[in-house]
């Protein structure tokens, strides 16, 4: 009931002290948040913009998800959107014509394996240099999207382009709609299908286990014939895998073509959810949808009730941070119970 409850309270408690924010600016918190939730939820394009933003959130948060679950914290899900975005993206250009049901799978392995490998350069840094992977994945980010802003600047910019992109992808590697004349598409249902199943396997194989107990204890798990290093790679890779499809889903769904500095912070966001999602990949789900709608929702405020957007980022930032107070209070009642 605590890991139910206790991301209910950081949201609620998030949305009263936004609620302080407002007023303390002299607006409206009922007409804004009416109008943030309304807007996103309840009309058939402010919910298909929801669903859009969701996506990457999704993706990227199970990624990220997967790390902590395994004890490592993977602060670089920004730079594994970057370049799943630019391996799918590469292969949507270039490879020759061929069948949507061959084109579209080889355009989403190609994101994944790029963004796979930008996680498991961290990985092996880690067991192979000691190195930190909070440490290694920040940077990493900074590595990757400057890469992907050149690549986008020099050798992929569209003929004639007025700002750096590239040129269309083929019909053939581009996600379906789900909903038509919006920006909806299949991408939210490979993160549905994801969750489900990483929360299977987390569950009920002996790779959940392993990530589990490394995660707990990283010394026991040796002791009883885990090889640590091997899933350390093995989850890093995973991680940022799947954050790297986060990007294919935008670049390959949304977008069509990759742009320079195309990422709104999705990797940063997909960090809190994890957190706020307490290790279950079924929880990113909601938890993905709530930070959708605030994003999606976000600008409707601001023209509704004059509220403007950075309260959106701090509802946000306090709701981790009200989690991270509970979980402190949460550790500090059991240590009490233990003694």
């Amino acid at each position: 009931m605590q890991k139910i409850l206790l991301p209910i309270f950081a949201v609620f408690a998030a949305l009263l002290t936004g609620s302080a924010l407002m007023l303390l600016a002299k607006t409206n918190p009922v007409t804004a948040y009416t109008a943030l939730f309304q807007e996103s939820l309840t009309t058939y394009f402010g919910f298909s913009d929801t669903l859009s933003k969701t996506t990457p959130l999704l993706l990227a948060s199970l990624g990220i998800l997967i790390a902590l679950r395994a004890g490592l914290f993977n602060l670089g899900g920004e730079g594994q959107i970057y370049m799943g975005a630019l391996g799918s993206v590469v292969a949507g250009l270039y490879l020759p014509n061929i069948p949507i049901w061959i084109h579209l799978p080889l355009a989403l392995t190609a994101g994944f394996l790029l963004g796979a490998f930008w996680g498991a350069i961290a990985g092996y840094l880690k067991v192979a240099r000691g190195l930190n992977e909070v440490l290694t994945t920040l940077l990493l980010n900074y590595i990757a999207q400057n890469f992907v802003n050149y690549m986008v600047n020099e050798p992929l910019i569209a003929p004639d382009a007025p700002s750096p992109y590239t040129p269309l992808i083929a019909e053939s590697a581009r996600l379906p709609i789900i909903l038509p004349k919006t920006q909806a598409h299949g991408g939210i249902l490979l993160g549905l299908a994801i969750a489900m199943i990483l929360a299977v396997v987390l569950s009920f194989t002996a790779f959940g286990y392993q990530v589990d107990a490394v995660g707990q204890n990283p010394t026991a798990a040796r002791y009883a014939g885990i090889s640590v290093n091997q899933t350390i790679l093995a989850v890093m890779g995973l991680s940022g895998g799947l954050a790297g499809l986060a990007g294919s889903a935008e670049v390959l769904g949304a977008k069509y073509r990759l742009f320079e500095n195309f990422s709104p912070g999705y990797g940063f966001d997909a960090i809190a959810i994890a957190l706020l999602s307490r290790g279950n990949p079924l929880a990113v789900i909601l938890t993905s949808l709530f930070f959708g709608v605030l994003r999606s929702g976000a600008n409707v405020m601001q023209r509704s009730a004059g509220v403007s957007i950075t309260i959106v980022y701090a509802i946000q930032g306090l709701t981790v941070l009200f989690l991270a107070i509970s979980l402190k209070k949460e550790s500090g009642d059991r240590s009490q119970e233990s003694e």
